[in-house]
């Protein structure tokens, strides 16, 4: 990523958190359930399990959505999962989650990994907790709560 772009990038994040310390993350609407933002996403592939929220970006720091998506992700969920460059590799030189977890605008794809690495034992409490449906073909114990599955 050229120095331009990083500066850009920081400039933007740092105008984000300056309104929302003064309440202007406000603006956003949020519906009945609270969820205008798009909700927590958990990809699963290629590995279980990683998080990301929209809420932590949109209404705590108060990104734009068009920031992420208008070049660096897709507005279909989980469709990155599906690109076989959406790895750490492609992460740590910058691309999707890297573009602004670089160290410098914001912690590193190689620090921090469990704010964003749930696991597989995260993964399942949220499916047991209906937050996240099961993958298509598998089949989740949850005790006497029974078993989640996802669609064959």
């Amino acid at each position: 990523m050229n120095i331009m772009k990083k500066h850009f990038l920081f400039s933007l994040i740092c105008c984000a958190m300056v309104l929302g310390v003064f309440g202007a993350n406000n603006i956003l609407a949020e519906d009945d359930e609270g969820e205008e933002h798009g909700g927590d996403i958990v990809y699963t592939y290629p590995l279980k399990a990683v998080i990301f929220s929209h809420k932590a970006h949109v209404e705590d720091i108060g990104l734009q959505c068009e920031w992420c998506h208008d070049s660096t992700f897709e507005m279909e969920a989980l469709h990155m999962q599906e690109e076989a460059q959406f790895d750490m590799e492609s992460l740590c030189n910058e691309k999707y989650c890297g573009t602004c977890h670089n160290g410098d605008v914001s912690f590193s794809t190689t620090t921090q990994c469990a704010r964003c690495h749930i696991g597989v034992k995260g993964y399942e409490k949220m499916v047991c907790e209906g937050k996240v449906e099961a993958a298509e073909g598998e089949e989740i114990d949850c005790g006497k709560e029974g078993k989640h599955g996802g669609a064959h």
